[in-house]
């Protein structure tokens, strides 16, 4: 397992206030086209609660494939959310960082989860030098660029 991550701290000095589709996009049947946007959102408010305590890291590996985190995705990781069963989290492993999301064991053990078969599960041990670094609360992708499994049409 090598180091997985660059982390960049978050930085919210400037506001970026961007046009905000308020009445949202569907999904599902396509609903008469707005013609202006009213509103505007700045990603730096809706995105980081904590910003003293917020990194930003970019995906290397595919060992979440299984959820649609791919690399070079980006994920924004909260140092201060105390960490949830089936949350997914960045943790320190043996000195190295990992991506996995965490499985809280009813016999207090903890595991950490893939969702890539080509990966086995990790059991943390007492020998385990291990700490959840943060909690991620976004990822944000690209979807420009073609992903496995999206072909189909």
């Amino acid at each position: 397992m090598s180091a997985l991550f660059n982390l960049y701290p978050a930085d919210i000095s400037t506001a970026l206030p961007l046009p905000y589709a308020d009445g949202g996009i569907r999904a599902g049947f396509p609903s008469p086209a707005q013609d202006y946007l009213s509103e505007s959102i700045d990603l730096n408010k809706e995105l980081i609660r904590h910003p003293a305590s917020t990194f930003y890291a970019r995906v290397i590996g595919d060992s979440m494939a299984g959820e649609g985190i791919t690399e070079g995705d980006i994920l924004v990781i909260d140092k201060s959310v105390e960490p949830e069963h089936g949350d997914l989290a960045v943790c320190c492993l043996d000195g190295e960082f990992t991506l996995k999301r965490l499985r809280f064991m009813s016999d207090n053990r903890l595991c950490l989860m893939p969702s890539n078969r080509k990966y086995r599960p990790i059991e943390i041990t007492r020998e385990s030098d291990f700490s959840v670094w943060g909690v991620v609360l976004y990822t944000i992708k690209a979807n420009r660029r073609r992903r496995p499994g999206t072909e189909r049409w």
